[in-house]
This record gives C-alpha cells, structure tokens and sequence, in this order.
C-alpha cells in the first residue's frame, strides 16, 4: 500500500510539473511519526481546489502539463491507505510555485513477541 501512495505521489509530481522541472522526495521522523513528503515545482493547485482533492463526493480531475488526464481517484486511494495504517494525508500548494504532498506515518515502538 505504501509503494503505491508514493508512486501516484511521484507520478502526479512528474504529471503536474513541466520539463525540466524538480519534484524532492524527504523523509523526517520524530518521536511519534514519520513524515514523508512529496514536492515539486509545478503548475500547483488552486486553494478552492485543494478540498476537492480528498472528497469522494466531488471527484476532481485536472490535466497535466502534457495534457493527460486522469481519473481523480488516486489521491483518494492514497488517503485511504495512509488511514489505514494509522496516518494522515494532506496537501500545501500554490499556483505557479508546485505542492507539497505529505504523509504521516506513526512509529511503531511495540517488539513483535
């Protein structure tokens, strides 16, 4: 599940972001989590699209810089596999400037018997 939150993250990096442009993968990790973020420099979302991002109830889709399309599915399904594992999803961006996608992660401290 994890693969696949950091593929379509990337992807939709490289999707949204012009030739010669830079997308950054980091991770950082506190006492409790760990947190990865995905960032690029691309043509970045518009502050009344972000919500729409992560609602089931308005599927939002917008074509990339090549002009693909997508289903607007996968961020959902990203959110969805990040919750299932205990973290949480969420997007800063600004138009002209690119995104910043991160995760959260919870560290788990418990020993396997």
């Amino acid at each position: 599940m994890l693969s696949t939150v950091l593929r379509n993250l990337v992807s939709n990096g490289i999707k949204f972001t012009k030739n010669g442009g830079v997308i950054n993968i980091n991770a950082e990790q506190d006492s409790e989590n760990i947190t990865i973020s995905v960032s690029d420099n691309g043509i970045g979302i518009k502050s009344e699209n972000i919500s729409k991002l992560f609602n089931i109830s308005q599927v939002f889709t917008t074509k990339g810089t090549a002009k693909e399309t997508g289903t607007g599915l996968g961020l959902l399904i990203c959110k969805d596999f990040v919750e299932k594992h205990g973290g949480k999803l969420w997007v800063e961006s600004e138009v002209r400037k690119g995104s910043n996608f991160r995760f959260t992660l919870p560290i788990n401290t418990e020993q396997p018997v």
